[in-house]
């Protein structure tokens, strides 16, 4: 493999089109597009500060590097991309790309990033900004710190672990989310969503959980959730109290206790969901 050490690299498409290259310690400046179309690299010790660092690329390994603010929208339909020890400042990465490995990143502007791509896995990873992870399909992850709403809206096959998420709009229209060990506070959670389960998870979510076709909760907790399950099928294992439950279409409801229940819509049956409290 071609070897750049220690090289600075400027001007449009600097490297364009690169095949069996490792670089250790350089520095991609302005210019955008340094690597696009390039394939089988492994870069180290790195730094890109331009625009569109990895279009269209394959084969690539990333550790121990840098991506600054103006590597926006760096990532864009690359595939079998690994990145490792990465801190990821720019917004808009990763777009309709596929297997894609992620190992302690840290995105702190992670505004619209991870947009249909497809075969992603994740460990501890921390992100910040809004609309993250947009319409992605067979995620896994582990150990995942997001600040940032609407986060997963149309996602499918995803399964998360020892997560903490502050999100609003949280797993909107998304199909077959599984999510273990996990605290996630944020209004509205899930609508729309189908095939749902969350085991040993702490949720916080004005009016959560509604419009739901399958929402399955064990062994979990609900705090300050009002309004909750409305227009849902829904199998719940709440080891705590529920502010309130309103117009489930179907199914069962375990909890401690439940401040209030509301059925006020004519056209739901309520005995066609079981409600069971402790107190």
């Amino acid at each position: 493999m071609k070897r750049y050490e220690q090289q600075r690299f400027t001007g449009e498409r600097a490297l364009f089109m690169s095949r069996d290259l490792e670089l250790d310690f350089c520095t991609f400046a302005d210019g955008e597009s340094p690597l696009k179309e390039s394939r089988n690299l492994k870069i180290t010790n790195s730094l890109f500060q331009w625009k569109y660092p990895l279009w269209y690329c394959d084969n690539v390994e990333v550790e121990d590097s840098t991506m600054f603010e103006m590597a926006r929208a760096g990532i864009w339909y690359t595939n079998h991309i690994s990145m490792k020890n990465i801190t990821y400042e720019a917004p808009k990465g990763f777009r309709r790309c596929d297997d894609v490995v992620l190992e302690n990143v840290s995105m702190v502007n992670a505004q619209e990033t991870l947009w249909n791509c497809r075969n992603i896995k994740m460990k501890n990873i921390t992100a910040k900004g809004d609309y993250f992870a947009m319409n992605c399909e067979n995620m896994e992850i582990d150990g995942f710190t997001l600040v940032g709403n609407y986060s997963f809206d149309g996602c499918r096959n995803l399964t998360i672990r020892n997560a903490k998420m502050l999100s609003k709009d949280a797993f909107w229209n998304c199909e077959n989310v599984t999510v273990y060990d996990s605290f996630i506070s944020g209004e509205y959670f899930g609508w729309n969503a189908k095939n749902v389960t969350l085991v040993n998870c702490t949720v916080e979510s004005l009016q959560g959980m509604c419009y739901m076709d399958n929402i399955v909760m064990k062994n979990c907790k609900l705090m300050n959730t009002d309004l909750s399950f409305e227009y849902s099928t829904v199998d719940a294992e709440i080891k705590s109290n529920i502010v309130s439950v309103k117009n489930p279409i179907s199914g069962s409801i375990k909890a401690e206790h439940i401040d209030e229940i509301i059925f006020d819509d004519d056209q739901i049956d309520k005995t066609k969901t079981e409600i069971i409290t402790e107190q």
